[in-house]
Protein backbone atom coordinates (compact mmCIF):
# COMPACT_ATOMS: atom_id res chain seq x y z
CA UNK A 1 0.00 0.00 0.00
CA UNK A 2 1.36 3.65 -0.29
CA UNK A 3 1.81 5.77 2.17
CA UNK A 4 1.81 9.19 0.94
CA UNK A 5 -1.39 10.89 -0.03
CA UNK A 6 -1.74 14.63 -1.73
CA UNK A 7 -3.84 16.85 0.43
CA UNK A 8 -4.88 20.91 0.05
CA UNK A 9 -4.24 23.03 2.69
CA UNK A 10 -7.70 24.69 3.97
CA UNK A 11 -6.90 26.60 7.24
CA UNK A 12 -5.69 26.77 11.02
CA UNK A 13 -7.59 26.01 13.79
CA UNK A 14 -7.12 24.96 17.40
CA UNK A 15 -7.38 21.66 19.01
CA UNK A 16 -6.77 19.08 21.78
CA UNK A 17 -4.07 16.32 21.98
CA UNK A 18 -4.33 12.98 23.44
CA UNK A 19 -2.69 14.62 26.67
CA UNK A 20 -5.96 17.23 26.91
CA UNK A 21 -3.49 20.26 26.19
CA UNK A 22 -4.65 22.85 23.80
CA UNK A 23 -2.31 23.13 20.64
CA UNK A 24 -2.47 24.71 17.23
CA UNK A 25 -3.19 22.60 14.49
CA UNK A 26 -3.30 22.86 10.48
CA UNK A 27 -6.81 21.34 8.55
CA UNK A 28 -5.92 19.22 5.41
CA UNK A 29 -8.76 17.93 2.57
CA UNK A 30 -7.56 14.84 1.91
CA UNK A 31 -10.37 13.75 -1.10
CA UNK A 32 -9.59 9.75 -2.76
CA UNK A 33 -5.86 10.13 -4.38
CA UNK A 34 -6.06 7.53 -7.78
CA UNK A 35 -3.17 5.07 -8.68
CA UNK A 36 -2.46 6.42 -12.34
CA UNK A 37 0.45 4.34 -12.83
CA UNK A 38 2.61 1.40 -11.49
CA UNK A 39 6.63 2.00 -12.30
CA UNK A 40 9.40 -0.52 -10.88
CA UNK A 41 10.06 1.07 -7.78
CA UNK A 42 6.95 3.84 -7.63
CA UNK A 43 3.75 4.61 -7.69
CA UNK A 44 1.97 7.57 -9.64
CA UNK A 45 -0.57 9.10 -8.01
CA UNK A 46 -3.81 11.65 -8.96
CA UNK A 47 -5.51 13.69 -7.30
CA UNK A 48 -8.12 16.84 -7.75
CA UNK A 49 -10.26 17.48 -10.35
CA UNK A 50 -10.87 21.06 -12.65
CA UNK A 51 -13.41 22.01 -15.28
CA UNK A 52 -10.65 21.09 -18.08
CA UNK A 53 -7.38 19.57 -18.35
CA UNK A 54 -4.71 19.10 -21.62
CA UNK A 55 -6.19 16.09 -23.88
CA UNK A 56 -2.66 14.21 -23.32
CA UNK A 57 -3.35 14.63 -19.28
CA UNK A 58 -6.98 13.56 -19.95
CA UNK A 59 -5.93 10.60 -21.87
CA UNK A 60 -3.26 9.38 -18.93
CA UNK A 61 -5.94 9.18 -16.64
CA UNK A 62 -8.88 7.57 -19.14
CA UNK A 63 -5.71 4.95 -19.66
CA UNK A 64 -5.90 3.82 -16.10
CA UNK A 65 -10.03 3.58 -15.92
CA UNK A 66 -10.33 7.23 -14.50
CA UNK A 67 -13.36 9.57 -16.44
CA UNK A 68 -12.88 12.72 -14.57
CA UNK A 69 -9.73 14.91 -15.41
CA UNK A 70 -6.88 14.68 -12.99
CA UNK A 71 -5.26 18.02 -12.18
CA UNK A 72 -1.98 16.63 -10.37
CA UNK A 73 0.34 13.54 -10.90
CA UNK A 74 3.27 12.87 -8.61
CA UNK A 75 5.23 10.20 -7.95
CA UNK A 76 5.60 8.55 -4.78
CA UNK A 77 7.66 5.60 -3.36
CA UNK A 78 5.92 2.13 -3.52
CA UNK A 79 5.60 -0.19 -0.29
CA UNK A 80 5.33 -3.74 0.25
CA UNK A 81 2.13 -4.84 0.45
CA UNK A 82 -0.99 -6.02 -1.37
CA UNK A 83 -0.99 -5.42 -4.98
CA UNK A 84 -2.40 -2.90 -6.37
CA UNK A 85 -3.72 -2.11 -9.89
CA UNK A 86 -4.24 1.38 -11.66
CA UNK A 87 -7.46 3.02 -11.14
CA UNK A 88 -7.47 1.43 -7.55
CA UNK A 89 -8.59 4.43 -5.00
CA UNK A 90 -6.61 5.15 -1.73
CA UNK A 91 -8.71 6.95 0.53
CA UNK A 92 -7.59 9.05 3.53
CA UNK A 93 -8.57 6.33 6.59
CA UNK A 94 -6.54 3.68 4.21
CA UNK A 95 -3.32 5.24 5.23
CA UNK A 96 -3.34 7.33 8.12
CA UNK A 97 -4.31 7.08 11.75
CA UNK A 98 -4.93 9.43 15.29
CA UNK A 99 -1.13 9.21 16.38
CA UNK A 100 0.74 8.47 13.48
CA UNK A 101 3.97 10.92 12.92
CA UNK A 102 3.74 12.71 9.14
CA UNK A 103 6.43 14.69 6.91
CA UNK A 104 4.37 17.22 5.21
CA UNK A 105 6.15 18.64 2.13
CA UNK A 106 4.84 21.89 0.06
CA UNK A 107 6.01 25.12 -1.49
CA UNK A 108 6.54 28.02 0.97
CA UNK A 109 4.97 31.42 0.45
CA UNK A 110 6.75 33.23 -1.56
CA UNK A 111 7.91 36.66 -0.12
CA UNK A 112 10.00 38.08 -3.26
CA UNK A 113 12.94 40.17 -3.10
CA UNK A 114 14.13 40.61 0.53
CA UNK A 115 17.00 41.78 2.56
CA UNK A 116 19.53 40.57 4.29
CA UNK A 117 17.53 41.20 7.38
CA UNK A 118 14.56 39.79 6.81
CA UNK A 119 15.30 36.74 4.72
CA UNK A 120 18.68 35.78 7.14
CA UNK A 121 18.03 37.67 10.58
CA UNK A 122 21.09 40.03 9.99
CA UNK A 123 20.90 42.36 13.12
CA UNK A 124 22.08 45.38 10.90
CA UNK A 125 24.38 48.25 11.75
CA UNK A 126 24.87 50.47 14.72
CA UNK A 127 22.20 52.96 15.18
CA UNK A 128 24.49 55.87 16.95
CA UNK A 129 28.16 57.05 16.22
CA UNK A 130 26.66 59.41 13.20
CA UNK A 131 25.27 55.91 10.99
CA UNK A 132 22.92 57.86 9.46
CA UNK A 133 21.60 55.28 6.33
CA UNK A 134 23.37 52.03 7.21
CA UNK A 135 20.79 50.40 10.27
CA UNK A 136 19.65 47.41 7.82
CA UNK A 137 22.67 47.21 5.42
CA UNK A 138 24.60 44.06 5.07
CA UNK A 139 28.07 44.81 5.62
CA UNK A 140 30.94 43.28 4.25
CA UNK A 141 30.90 40.66 1.83
CA UNK A 142 34.18 39.60 1.19
CA UNK A 143 38.07 40.38 2.10
CA UNK A 144 40.06 42.21 -1.10
CA UNK A 145 42.79 41.05 -2.82
CA UNK A 146 42.54 37.48 -1.25
CA UNK A 147 40.60 36.13 -2.60
CA UNK A 148 39.58 39.22 -4.63
CA UNK A 149 35.93 37.75 -5.24
CA UNK A 150 32.84 36.78 -3.42
CA UNK A 151 32.60 33.18 -2.45
CA UNK A 152 29.15 31.35 -3.79
CA UNK A 153 26.78 30.68 -1.31
CA UNK A 154 26.92 34.27 0.18
CA UNK A 155 24.31 35.26 2.75
CA UNK A 156 22.75 38.28 0.65
CA UNK A 157 19.37 39.95 -0.22
CA UNK A 158 17.66 38.34 -3.03
CA UNK A 159 14.56 36.02 -3.77
CA UNK A 160 12.70 34.88 -0.38
CA UNK A 161 10.01 31.75 -0.36
CA UNK A 162 8.78 30.02 -3.15
CA UNK A 163 10.77 26.74 -2.68
CA UNK A 164 10.26 23.13 -1.62
CA UNK A 165 10.16 22.77 1.77
CA UNK A 166 9.60 19.40 4.43
CA UNK A 167 8.27 19.55 8.01
CA UNK A 168 9.14 16.60 10.02
CA UNK A 169 7.63 15.05 13.19
CA UNK A 170 4.51 16.45 12.74
CA UNK A 171 1.28 14.22 14.64
CA UNK A 172 -1.89 13.77 13.49
CA UNK A 173 -4.37 14.80 16.14
CA UNK A 174 -7.86 14.05 14.39
CA UNK A 175 -9.37 12.96 11.69
CA UNK A 176 -12.70 12.92 9.85
CA UNK A 177 -13.48 10.40 7.11
CA UNK A 178 -16.86 11.50 6.26
CA UNK A 179 -15.61 15.01 5.46
CA UNK A 180 -11.72 13.80 4.05
CA UNK A 181 -10.06 16.18 6.79
CA UNK A 182 -6.64 15.62 8.13
CA UNK A 183 -6.11 17.68 11.33
CA UNK A 184 -2.12 18.14 11.67
CA UNK A 185 -0.70 19.34 15.06
CA UNK A 186 1.36 22.39 14.54
CA UNK A 187 1.72 24.63 11.03
CA UNK A 188 2.81 22.97 7.43
CA UNK A 189 4.55 24.83 4.60
CA UNK A 190 2.43 26.07 1.76
CA UNK A 191 0.03 28.99 1.31
CA UNK A 192 -4.37 28.02 1.72
CA UNK A 193 -5.49 26.19 -0.61
CA UNK A 194 -1.55 24.59 -2.05
CA UNK A 195 -1.02 21.34 -2.84
CA UNK A 196 0.75 19.62 -0.19
CA UNK A 197 1.94 15.48 0.75
CA UNK A 198 1.62 13.92 3.51
CA UNK A 199 3.84 10.97 4.02
CA UNK A 200 4.17 8.58 6.98
CA UNK A 201 6.78 8.04 9.13
CA UNK A 202 5.59 5.26 11.95
CA UNK A 203 3.66 6.21 15.38
CA UNK A 204 4.46 8.92 17.41
CA UNK A 205 7.01 8.10 20.33
CA UNK A 206 4.75 7.42 23.58
CA UNK A 207 1.75 8.26 22.43
CA UNK A 208 -1.07 7.56 24.38
CA UNK A 209 -4.48 7.19 22.83
CA UNK A 210 -7.03 9.39 25.03
CA UNK A 211 -9.25 7.02 27.55
CA UNK A 212 -12.83 6.02 26.47
CA UNK A 213 -15.81 7.82 28.24
CA UNK A 214 -17.81 5.80 29.67
CA UNK A 215 -21.96 6.41 29.05
CA UNK A 216 -23.53 8.08 32.03
CA UNK A 217 -26.83 6.47 33.26
CA UNK A 218 -29.42 8.59 31.06
CA UNK A 219 -27.41 7.49 28.00
CA UNK A 220 -27.88 3.89 29.45
CA UNK A 221 -31.60 4.08 29.67
CA UNK A 222 -32.28 6.04 26.41
CA UNK A 223 -30.60 3.13 24.75
CA UNK A 224 -32.07 0.01 26.82
CA UNK A 225 -35.22 2.23 25.53
CA UNK A 226 -34.43 2.76 21.91
CA UNK A 227 -33.31 -1.36 21.29
CA UNK A 228 -36.76 -2.15 22.81
CA UNK A 229 -35.07 -3.72 25.97
CA UNK A 230 -36.58 -3.54 29.30
CA UNK A 231 -33.91 -2.29 32.19
CA UNK A 232 -33.86 -4.69 34.87
CA UNK A 233 -35.27 -3.07 37.76
CA UNK A 234 -32.43 -3.10 40.94
CA UNK A 235 -33.67 -4.95 44.31
CA UNK A 236 -32.17 -3.35 47.54
CA UNK A 237 -31.92 -5.94 49.48
CA UNK A 238 -33.67 -5.98 52.89
CA UNK A 239 -31.74 -6.02 56.04
CA UNK A 240 -32.29 -9.10 58.60
CA UNK A 241 -33.92 -8.36 62.16
CA UNK A 242 -32.23 -10.70 64.90
CA UNK A 243 -34.92 -13.44 66.58
CA UNK A 244 -33.43 -12.43 69.75
CA UNK A 245 -34.64 -8.37 68.87
CA UNK A 246 -38.35 -9.60 67.42
CA UNK A 247 -38.81 -11.92 71.05
CA UNK A 248 -38.27 -9.12 73.08
CA UNK A 249 -40.65 -6.73 71.34
CA UNK A 250 -42.91 -8.95 71.47
CA UNK A 251 -42.74 -9.64 75.38
CA UNK A 252 -42.94 -5.79 76.10
CA UNK A 253 -46.11 -5.64 74.03
CA UNK A 254 -47.73 -8.48 76.23
CA UNK A 255 -46.84 -7.16 79.44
Amino acid sequence: MVNTLMGIKKNMTSTYDSRGRRVGATVVEITPNYITQLNAASIQLGFGTKKSVKKPQLGHGKKAGIEMPIRWFREVAKTEGEDLKPGTEVKLEQVFSIGDEIKVSGTSKGKGFQGGVRRWGFHGGPKTHGQSDRHRAPGSIGSGTTPGRVYKGKKMAGHMGNVSVSTRGLEVVALDKDKNLLIIKGAVPGYTGGLIMITKLGRIKGYTPPPEEKPSEDEETAASVDSGEPKEAVVEPVAEIPVEEVKKEEVVENA
